[in-house]
């Protein structure tokens, strides 16, 4: 099985991004442990519990000095509580974030990286030529989806075409898309530098950006390869449609947007589906295992954190979490 071989073992984007996350929650909970005041409230209530009858007697002090302790004390158990409250959440959002670093990190460490070699890709194109995706076979979608991510709720579910009118009616709401919307793109066939032909067949997907809208058609786009060149250059460009197009979920969307991932289904266990495969910039087929909703408590998943657990096809029936934004239909037969 045909992999993109990923760097060598340098920490992926979504590494930094959620260690970036994990360490400003472990620094806000050393700030809450380092917090005098939380010390000396603790040290307070101990000394108004010392002071608390330990019987039904009234003490010699008489009913008003105990009134005027009740209250102390209820205020500072208050405080105490709240406290406790702030350390629990910030314990629980540290170790959500750690638990997706985690996960990313031991899915890329547990590549054989004897089975990813790299993508091969065609030369860059001339400044007057461009390269214009070519039809491929239609496929329906291969599963049924279930219950949705979130209560925006998704567009009806339909079956996976690359027929011009019905790609711009699935994605109607989304177009036209944006500058740097992430994509999964079926590129073209093309030659390398000797002549040799590259082949690429109809599920070879790989992640792009989207550059710019081709004279505001909403079907025209021009998508950047987010891999860089074999020169160093940044990766090549290709002109295309939206039937070569798959348009990711958007985390950082709003909430009411046709983009964000509230408005994507969410594949249930058993479900084909085409995803991107840990530490690399290519789609595969894969089975879902778990899904975000199985994975993660509804009420504390945010859309940039959501995981699926998946087993690629071909792979030694290993498991990986891969980030929900990176899990889309599966376009093949």
């Amino acid at each position: 099985m045909d992999r993109r071989r990923g760097s060598t073992r340098r920490a992926s984007s979504e590494e930094i991004e959620y260690w970036s996350h994990a360490s400003k929650s472990l620094g806000a909970l050393s700030s809450i442990y380092a917090n005098q005041n939380s010390i000396e409230t603790i040290g307070r209530v101990n000394r108004l519990m010392a002071m608390w009858p330990t019987d039904d007697s009234l003490p010699a002090e008489g009913y008003e000095t105990l009134k005027t302790n009740y209250k102390r004390l209820y205020a500072a158990l208050r405080e105490v509580c709240r406290n406790s409250d702030e350390e629990t959440e910030a314990f629980n959002d540290a170790i959500e974030r750690l638990s997706v670093l985690i996960g990313l990190r031991r899915a890329s460490e547990a590549l054989p990286q004897e089975k990813r070699n790299k993508r091969p890709r065609p030369p860059s194109p001339s400044p007057t030529s461009t390269s214009v995706t070519p039809p491929v076979a239609g496929a329906q979608r291969a599963t049924a989806v279930a219950h949705t991510r979130g209560s925006t709720g998704p567009s009806p579910a339909v079956p996976f075409s690359r027929e011009p009118k019905a790609r711009r009616e699935a994605l109607a709401k989304q177009l036209p898309l944006q500058e740097r919307r992430k994509v999964a793109f079926h590129p073209p066939p093309g030659k390398t530098a000797d002549g040799s032909v590259i082949d690429v067949d109809e599920n070879t997907w790989i992640l792009a950006v989207i550059t710019r809208c081709i004279n505001q058609d909403k079907n025209r786009y021009e998508v950047q390869d987010v891999e860089p060149q074999e020169d160093g250059q940044p990766g090549q460009c290709y002109n295309t449609t939206l039937r070569a197009i798959i348009p990711l979920p958007d985390p950082n969307a709003p909430l009411n947007s046709a983009a964000h991932p509230n408005a994507y289904q969410e594949f249930p266990a058993r479900s084909i589906v085409m995803a991107l495969y840990p530490d690399t910039s290519c789609f595969y087929r894969a089975e879902v295992i778990a899904s975000p909703r199985e994975l993660q408590p509804a009420s504390r998943g945010t859309p940039s954190k959501l995981m699926y657990k998946l087993k690629f096809e071909d792979d030694d029936d290993q498991e990986h979490s891969v980030l929900a934004q990176y899990v889309v239909e599966w376009p093949g037969t």
